[in-house]
């Protein structure tokens, strides 16, 4: 018979992690796990206050839906009985975790992958000043792609002091809705002149409508403003790449048919992250097989992470061991 628990937890972050909406020192994750017999499968998930979210109103949700979970429904009728956001991510990744410990057939497996490649990730340096950001980049510059948080004034400046103290490494940037349509086509033409390969969601979302019709320079990618496949035709005539979370999407089930749904409208794609621990992370690296720009360094951002947890070797993540996920 099954049972369903859920638990907030908080892992340090090692300093602090800021981008334009603020800074945090720890990161607040939501654990569900569904036990059936001697089998077990868990998820995590991370409330964002972005979206509404807190740690209290997603143990809510899961709450709300024990029931039926309990009972039984499986990853299909999850989608009806939640919408996406981080209740969702965490239930639906327990449940590919429950049944690959059911079954003994791995989870990348059952989703279809032939097989489950190590991942190069990005590696994010926080929004501070010039000089700190450049700091930080060159400690990081032997990693193959840093993403740099900005935020507004300034952000030039800042991403030339970057690439100065990183000249070698491929650069992303992330403005988190932080610029205006008139700072953005100022500044997009100059972060092309510095090899900057992407910029994420420079407009707020819901109000990006001006970039319909905008060639930009610079290639653009949705994260705020795309949460599932729900909002992909609006987001396809705006920007050239899409970020999948599985926070946003509500698990690896609709993140798995986002991906598949933004490659057929020859959209770029990224698989990214929230801060959390190697939980999170494993299920997005089902998603992010093949994918042109990967950012899931969340644990390389914590204090600690899980044991067992992924293994990073510089930049490069080994596939989840059994006792993580999967």
């Amino acid at each position: 018979m099954r049972s369903l628990t859920s638990r907030a937890e908080r892992w340090p972050i090692a300093g602090r992690f800021v981008i334009a909406r603020g800074a945090k020192t720890q990161a607040d994750v939501v654990v569900a796990e569904i036990a059936d017999g001697a089998a077990r499968g868990r998820g995590e998930c991370v409330p964002y206050p972005r979206y509404g979210h807190t740690p209290d109103s997603v143990l809510a949700a899961i709450e709300a839906v024990r029931p039926e979970i309990e009972a039984g429904a499986g990853r299909e009728r999850l989608q009806d009985l939640l919408p996406p956001g981080p209740a969702r991510n965490a239930l639906d990744c327990a449940l590919w975790d429950l049944e690959a410990s059911l079954t003994g057939v791995p989870a990348w497996q059952a989703a279809g992958r032939r097989r489950l490649d190590p991942l190069k990730t990005a590696f994010t340096i926080s929004l501070g000043s010039p000089e700190e950001m450049a700091e930080a980049a060159r400690a990081e510059a032997k990693r193959p792609m840093l993403k740099l948080k900005l935020g507004g004034p300034g952000d030039l400046t800042r991403v030339e002091a970057v690439r100065r103290a990183a000249p070698k490494t491929r650069l992303i940037v992330d403005a988190n809705e932080a610029l205006s349509f008139d700072e953005l086509r100022a500044l997009a033409p100059a972060r092309t002149g510095l090899d900057v390969k992407l910029l994420e969601q420079p407009l707020k979302a819901g109000e990006d409508a001006a970039l319909e019709g905008y060639d930009s320079p610079l290639p653009l990618c949705a994260d705020e403003g795309l949460h599932s496949r729900a909002e992909l035709a609006e987001v396809a005539r705006r920007y050239a790449c899409v970020n999948v979370k599985l926070d946003k999407t509500g698990g690896l089930t609709e993140a798995l048919l986002l991906v598949e749904a933004a490659r057929a409208l020859d959209l770029k794609v990224m698989v990214g992250c929230m801060v959390a621990t190697s939980l999170s992370m494993a299920p997005a690296m089902l998603a992010a097989q093949g994918a042109d720009f990967v950012d899931l360094d969340g644990p390389l951002l914590l204090a600690r992470d899980r044991d067992p947890g992924l293994t990073y070797l510089g930049s490069m993540i080994e596939p989840p061991p059994p006792g993580l996920w999967g």
